[in-house]
């Protein structure tokens, strides 16, 4: 067997330029970036709930078991700046805060697709699960029938 002598090349960390890198990205603000998610759903739920969540070609359906609704159910559609809009689920007589002081982090959202419509959310509570359904756009009417591939027919005379 043969040893191999260690080589005399010694490697050079600088570990105080390596802290003032990383401090010096640490010191750049960050910005709310609300134009990116353009549409949110929201729900009174923590996080890490469990959501089923159904795509149809007319709706996305979300439904959540839970035991602590009592009331009344319903689904608001809140524009929280121009082209952003964010669905929010209000229980029993719940009153919508807007000013913004009561804003929790830890809540399950989902961001939606650009072919739904928030305004037309619903939301319904039966059988210890709550069902919210957000209607979609009619993006297949635009598009010119679907998988057809007919257009519109235009008379000129």
């Amino acid at each position: 067997m043969k040893v191999h002598p260690v080589p005399r090349i010694t490697l050079r960390y600088d570990i105080a330029s390596a802290l003032a890198q990383a401090n010096s990205c640490r010191q750049k603000k960050l910005r709310r970036m609300t134009h990116i998610f353009a549409k949110v759903l929201e729900l009174p739920f923590h996080s890490d709930a469990d959501v089923s969540v159904e795509e149809t070609s007319d709706s996305l359906k979300f439904t959540a078991a839970t035991d602590d609704i009592s009331g009344e159910v319903r689904a608001n559609a809140v524009e929280i700046c121009p082209g952003v809009t964010k669905v929010v689920v209000i229980m029993g007589d719940g009153v919508l805060d807007l000013s913004g002081s009561e804003f929790e982090l830890d809540l399950w959202r989902f961001r939606l697709p650009a072919s739904t419509l928030p305004e037309l959310a619903s939301a319904a509570y039966g059988g210890g699960e709550l069902v919210v359904t957000v209607p979609k756009g009619g993006e297949e009417e635009e598009n010119g029938g679907g998988d057809i591939g007919v257009g519109r027919l235009v008379l000129v005379q």
